[in-house]
């Protein structure tokens, strides 16, 4: 199988898995500011590791404890809404790249605060 291929179906995993998340899943602890950032499907379409980036701290841990719980209902709507052989076995797992920008973008922030500080000093 064409690695281009294993990237439209990774791409319309990740879509529709973000969808069914959104729409069909009832659990109240899937609630916040959350996104499906990628999802990585193997040649053999077995597994798809859904990556999931949730921006409230507090909402972390329950959200993707419903969401581990919720795999096999997520399986079987990707078998329903996609025209694939087999649905993958679905795996869940914390994104943090996004919250790593947030702490990298606060951190040149506060460098460039810093110097500009110590560019105002050294004029006086």
């Amino acid at each position: 199988m064409s690695y281009q291929r294993i990237d439209r179906i990774s791409e319309q995993v990740r879509r529709e898995v973000d969808r069914i998340i959104r729409e069909d899943i009832s659990d109240p602890r899937v609630q916040g500011t959350f996104s499906v950032t990628r999802a990585d499907v193997t040649r053999d379409l077995r597994y798809a590791k859904i990556y999931v980036s949730i921006l409230e701290e507090e909402n972390r841990k329950p959200m993707m404890a419903a969401l581990k719980k919720a795999a096999g209902f997520v399986r079987h709507q990707l078998r329903e809404n996609m025209i694939i052989r087999s649905s993958p076995e679905i795996l869940f797992e914390l994104d943090q790249n996004i919250e790593y920008g947030i702490h990298i973008a606060s951190v040149l922030k506060q460098v460039q605060a810093e110097e500009s500080s110590d560019d105002n000093a050294d004029e006086e």
